[in-house]
């Protein structure tokens, strides 16, 4: 078996026989984004602004640089996938009425989320307070710079009459066949747009001034101290760059939703994830912590196991935040925006599920417990297992939902034939061998 799984002869294969296939969003993007908000810190740091503006102004940082980037750069305008043809714009003429129902259209849906966060108390207490703030400064703009954007694009869009235009149709009484998938498919994307931002914005601000406001005397010497100081930091890249993602929805920067997840129990699994549906949070039934502690509990006195196991928790929560930097401006749950297929999507199909189970199962040691009972041992690794499962499952239903795109079953193929953890678990399962005597 190792012989199979370590002189495998893809791994023989070039490059250039074998490439790898490109990625819908360039190594350049997120590293520009990254550069961005890198400078802005070292200011906000220097100068102690740590505040929510201040955290606002590092969305910008980041968000700012990726845009220049695409255009200039990737020019992704150019790319066929937006839809959009620049070079014969359309007279305003034959495309007013279209693109009068669509506003139609987008204001009924924005209607429609603000009447969900006036309903829902939940969106008026604590952090997402400042969500539902930001979104009242902004929806007076939105309003009205939709008109005159709607009407530019819908002249250079190749197919205008989209799920905002079929809903407007509906609306306004259109007697021409109204499309409900198209309907059902933009409810579903501003569903997720309306869910997720708004829990971005709520937790931008406590990251970016944990961040900010961290004493720096003495880390470089306190394993602890500079393993929880470089997480939270990664964790505020990896939160501002989503949000980012959830800001930048256009299509003239390729970046628009081409699909919302369709499957119910897509869904289910993601939004069990978050509040306020969550349910492995302090109190909620998968709630693994009660009678744990986590690793630097454990490892307390014993220096050298808390300098390794603080560099591994530091590695994974890195990959976390790197999955998300892949995505440039595009990430989004519970979307197809595009397929990602580079950085540690080269490696694993899902790296950031991957190494946020692996960190919560190393920091919380959930077979040990402060009580001592094997019982509560048992409980919380059972629990513990079972968010794992759900993250599973969330892993099987986008893969379900982007395998109708035949560039996500490209890379889905080139990674069951050269990416090393998928080859792994095969080599695990003894596929990789059987698969080897087929072929022999």
């Amino acid at each position: 078996m190792a012989t199979g799984m370590y002189h495998d002869p893809a791994l023989a294969r070039s490059a250039k026989a074998d490439p790898r296939p490109k990625s819908a969003v360039s190594t350049g993007c997120g590293l520009a984004g990254l550069a961005g908000m890198a400078i802005w810190l070292t200011i906000a740091r220097t100068y102690g602004l740590d505040g929510p503006f201040a955290a606002l102004v590092n969305i910008a940082a980041g968000g700012i640089p990726m845009v220049l980037w695409a255009v200039l750069v990737d020019k992704v305008y150019r790319n066929p996938t937006t839809g959009v043809n620049w070079g014969d714009p359309r007279p305003l003429s034959e495309t007013l009425d279209i693109s009068i129902t669509k506003i139609a259209g987008l204001w009924l849906t924005w209607g429609g989320i603000a009447a969900v966060y006036a309903i829902c108390r939940f969106y008026w207490e604590g952090n997402f307070a400042f969500a539902m703030w930001c979104f009242q400064m902004a929806a007076p703009a939105l309003f009205v710079l939709s008109v005159p954007y709607v009407l530019w694009i819908d002249r250079r869009l190749e197919n205008p009459k989209d799920g905002a235009f079929m809903l407007g149709a509906w609306l306004l009484g259109s007697k021409d066949p109204i499309n409900e998938a198209a309907i059902h498919n933009h409810l579903r994307s501003w569903t997720v747009k309306a869910f997720f931002l708004a829990f971005m914005l709520a937790i931008v601000p406590p990251g970016f001034g944990a961040f900010v406001r961290a004493d720096a005397t003495g880390i470089l010497t306190n394993p602890v101290a500079l393993a929880n100081w470089l997480i939270t930091g990664m964790f505020m890249f990896d939160v501002a760059f989503a949000t980012v993602g959830y800001i930048l929805t256009f299509r003239p920067l390729d970046s628009h939703i081409r699909t919302a997840n369709p499957y119910a129990g897509a869904w289910a699994v993601a939004l069990i994830c978050y509040p306020p549906f969550i349910l492995m949070g302090n109190g909620g039934p998968l709630d693994y912590h009660p009678g744990t502690s986590d690793w630097t509990h454990w490892l307390a006195g014993h220096d050298i196991l808390l300098w390794i196991v603080g560099a591994v928790l530091v590695a994974l929560t890195a990959i976390y935040a790197w999955a998300t930097m892949a995505f440039g401006f595009r990430f989004s749950n519970l979307t197809h925006r595009g397929i990602i297929t580079h950085g540690p999507y080269a490696f694993t199909r899902h790296p950031a599920y991957l190494s946020k189970n692996l960190f919560w199962w190393i920091a919380t040691c959930p077979l040990l417990v402060t009580t001592g009972s094997l019982a509560d041992a048992a409980r919380a690794s059972f629990l513990l297992g079972l968010v794992s499962l759900i993250y599973y499952v969330r892993a099987k239903t986008e893969e379900k939902h982007l395998r109708a795109d035949p560039d996500y079953q490209a890379y889905s193929d080139w990674m069951e034939r050269n990416a090393p953890i998928p080859r792994f678990f095969a080599w695990v399962a003894g596929k990789r061998g059987k698969a080897e005597a087929a072929q022999a």
